[in-house]
């Protein structure tokens, strides 16, 4: 069944109400009819199975048939703090994030950063970055979600490390592997960083690590900065035992 978030106020009782872009995608793209199932969610860490009633060109009147608790959501719930890159390499690390199970995004300006993005970029990129994660919550059976908050200057990230329980910093000069960085720590809350296409400068990796982060590496290999946020995503939850198998 093809799956939609949706605003909250629109379940009255055991009745929802679709309306805007979703009217299009189930009528014309799925062409679903009435009697047909879908699943709503609203973030509540609820699943809600709908039988479609009646549609038409505004709006499509559905009917909850069934409840149960979203299963796509990790327990360890991961920030990719993503330094600004060039080109559509954000949307990919927001997109493929997503679907392995990052639970927020922090974009953040570094020395090294060639993309540069005023205040009304902003808030377009923003826009676009956040359908692209709702689009992938939906393909991959999220439960939430996740938020891409505003960009960052560099000082506001180093506040933010304080704020967490664990946070780690990839850096391609030297730190310690992931699943020792990660090792005794009971974090349910983890902040991952990632440099721009010339990496953290070693002033940027000092200042975070005075902070608390961890210095990581991520193998012997030098990768992309829209690899990097993946592989290390994947091997933090591959340890936590939350990608599937024990």
């Amino acid at each position: 069944m093809q799956r939609y978030f949706i605003p909250a106020d629109v379940l009255n009782g055991s009745h929802v109400r679709l309306t805007g872009d979703e009217v299009h995608h189930i009528r014309n793209v799925m062409r679903n009819r009435p009697g047909d199932r879908i699943i709503v969610c609203f973030e509540d860490g609820y699943d809600y199975v709908c039988e479609i009633q009646d549609l038409n060109h505004h709006q499509i009147d559905c009917i909850v048939v069934e409840k149960f608790p979203s299963q796509g959501e990790p327990q360890t719930k991961i920030t990719i703090a993503q330094s600004l890159v060039k080109g559509d390499k954000l949307e990919w690390i927001v997109q493929k994030g997503t679907e392995i199970g990052a639970s927020s995004f922090q974009p953040f300006h570094s020395a090294r950063s060639i993309v540069k993005i005023n205040a009304p970029k902003e808030m377009k990129k923003r826009e676009r970055w956040q359908r692209i994660a709702k689009e992938a919550a939906e393909q991959s059976h999220r439960g939430k979600v996740p938020a891409v908050l505003p960009v960052l200057p560099w000082n506001a990230i180093l506040d933010k490390i304080e704020k967490f329980p664990l946070s780690l910093i990839a850096y391609e000069k030297g730190g310690i592997p992931i699943n020792q960085a990660m090792a005794g720590s009971q974090a349910d809350e983890i902040l991952l960083l990632i440099g721009p296409e010339g990496g953290f400068t070693e002033d940027e990796v000092n200042g975070a690590h005075a902070k608390g982060a961890i210095p990581i590496t991520l193998g012997p290999r030098i990768l992309r900065t829209e690899t990097a946020p993946l592989v290390a995503l994947s091997c933090m939850l591959f340890y936590r035992n939350e990608l599937g198998g024990e």
